[in-house]
């Protein structure tokens, strides 16, 4: 009788696991993407190297909705801050410290499971050459890891950024 508890006992908890890892591998790649995550790197890739586009702690914050909208904003930790107190009344190396680090966009994504691309269509970015345009991105998701490249990074060169998703 302790045998069978034992093998009973066993085999439930293995079938437990094994629709629990069904469940997660069920998830379309759309699912995956829904959620809120923060930046843990964004580089800029040029021949001559790797440079952190927003030094070497960047403040980042990206969020998918599952209805298909999107909210991505990412900062350099070290902007300097604004002597007057006032943003309108930068001078000229306070606002470049801002638009030199710092991106913002948002609009609608989608993703392509067969080739494991997204695109943001993007609607309005602090980057304006970019509203209007679709940004495709192959990616890969791992754990509570996703991670894309930029073809054509808004700082030159291309780019590759992670993040993490907020538990």
């Amino acid at each position: 009788m302790k045998g069978i508890s034992k093998f009973l006992a066993t085999t439930m908890s293995l079938l437990l696991l094994v629709l629990l890892a069904g469940d997660a591998l069920g998830q379309t790649a759309k699912q995956q993407f829904v959620g809120s995550w923060t930046i843990v790197s964004a580089d800029t890739v040029r021949p001559d190297g790797r440079v952190p586009n927003f030094g070497p702690e960047p403040k980042g914050f990206l969020v998918f909705d599952g209805s298909g909208r999107y909210a991505l904003q990412i900062m350099s930790a070290s902007r300097g801050r604004f002597a007057s107190n006032n943003r309108m009344e930068g001078t000229p190396e306070e606002n470049r410290s801002v638009v030199q680090g710092m991106i913002a966009h948002f609009g609608r994504y989608s993703v392509n499971e067969a080739d494991r691309t997204f695109t943001f269509q993007v609607e309005n970015s602090s980057f304006p050459n970019w509203e209007g345009t679709a940004q495709k991105r192959p990616f890969t998701i791992t754990a509570d890891q996703l991670k894309y490249s930029v073809a054509a990074a808004s700082g030159g060169g291309s780019g590759e950024v992670v993040w993490k998703r907020v538990k």
